[in-house]
């Protein structure tokens, strides 16, 4: 029988270590994307929550969001929609402005971006941030999504709108909407 050593925590905090020094060290654009699409990938396995959160790979993959490239912004918003499941993670990104961060990516032109922020902002709906995220301009950027060709997208702006928003916000939202061609303050990615 194959048994674990007491060492692979050590060995995996150490191997993520390198990769966010790594990260950090190098001024290779291509360098940093594969960095961060292995953190994203390793945010998936909840035996690495511990040590990203030590290593503060939330906050990387938060300051990710305001970067111009776009593959930075992707791998970001993968690794964040991986560890928003986390509560503690949770906190971390409502703590340090994710809200605000996470909707600006609603406007990408890259559909895997737009998912993951939908993702995130159902992970990060507690019962203090449901207001901030069912906000009227985040509503009709959900109801204009849910008319989208993309069958991806329609489904899960559908189930935002369903599972996370009230009939009452939705008919609000849907009459604010009456005659505009953009949800407020985002604009919406191309089909």
């Amino acid at each position: 029988m194959f048994r674990k050593s007491s060492n692979d925590g050590n060995d995996r905090f150490e191997y993520l270590q390198t990769l966010v020094t790594e990260f950090q060290d190098t001024d290779s654009d291509e360098a940093k994307e594969q960095v961060l699409a292995n953190l994203a990938n390793f945010a998936y396995d909840p035996k690495n929550l511990s040590n990203l959160r030590d290593l503060q790979v939330t906050d990387l993959f938060m300051d990710m969001l305001t970067e111009e490239n776009e593959n930075f912004k992707e791998f970001g918003m993968g690794g964040l929609c991986n560890l928003s499941m986390d509560p503690e993670c949770r906190d971390i990104i409502l703590g340090g402005g994710g809200i605000d961060l996470v909707t600006n990516c609603l406007s990408s032109r890259r559909e895997e971006t737009v998912l993951s922020a939908i993702t995130i902002l159902m992970n990060l709906t507690t019962r203090s941030s449901r207001d901030d995220i069912t906000a009227p301009g985040i509503l009709q950027c959900m109801l204009r999504f849910s008319l989208s060709e993309s069958t991806r997208l329609r489904n899960l702006a559908t189930v935002f709108l369903q599972d996370y928003c009230s009939k009452e916000q939705v008919a609000r939202a849907q009459e604010q909407m009456q005659g505009q061609q953009t949800a407020v303050g985002i604009p919406l990615p191309s089909d």
